[in-house]
């Protein structure tokens, strides 16, 4: 059985995305772009309905090309315990409220049971205060926290 894998709205932005000018971004897409084509394929993948409703914002065609890159990947249930969760996280991590749905997507893989949940979102999701956060939380209630980290990061298994 292959690993589980959250995949958070950020990299499919950045795998749709035209080339940045900005360094640093253009190097996360292109990394994005190896681990889509190399590293994905050894992984069991999934997104969310919080996932879906931010790709199908902005540019027409940026929206389309996002959804039909995650067309066939499963889509997890937010339950009433996620949202719970999601809560939870979100008091404790004192993040903006504009940011309430990075919450939602760390409650999403923590509460399914995800191995894995990527992300470029290096200020609200991977980061070694949330982590640290989501960890104490997740033991309190018996959760298994998944490694959360960038696609860089997950480029072998």
């Amino acid at each position: 059985m292959k690993p589980t894998v959250y995949i958070e709205t950020t990299v499919i932005s950045y795998l749709s995305a035209r080339p940045s000018r900005d360094l640093i971004i253009a190097a996360h897409q292109q990394i994005t772009h190896e681990w889509w084509n190399t590293a994905l394929p050894n992984f069991e993948p999934f997104i969310s309905p919080v996932v879906l409703e931010e790709i199908s914002r902005g540019d027409t065609n940026a929206i389309s090309l996002r959804l039909e890159s995650v067309s066939a990947f499963p889509v997890l249930e937010v339950l009433p315990e996620v949202r719970d969760l999601a809560e939870s996280y979100f008091s404790a991590m004192e993040i903006p409220e504009k940011a309430r749905a990075d919450s939602y997507h760390l409650s999403l893989a923590s509460w399914h049971g995800m191995d894995f949940m990527i992300s470029w979102n290096c200020s609200h999701i991977v980061s070694g205060r949330v982590r640290k956060i989501i960890e104490q939380i997740n033991s309190m209630r018996g959760i298994r926290t998944p490694i959360i980290c960038t696609p860089e990061e997950l480029m072998e298994v």
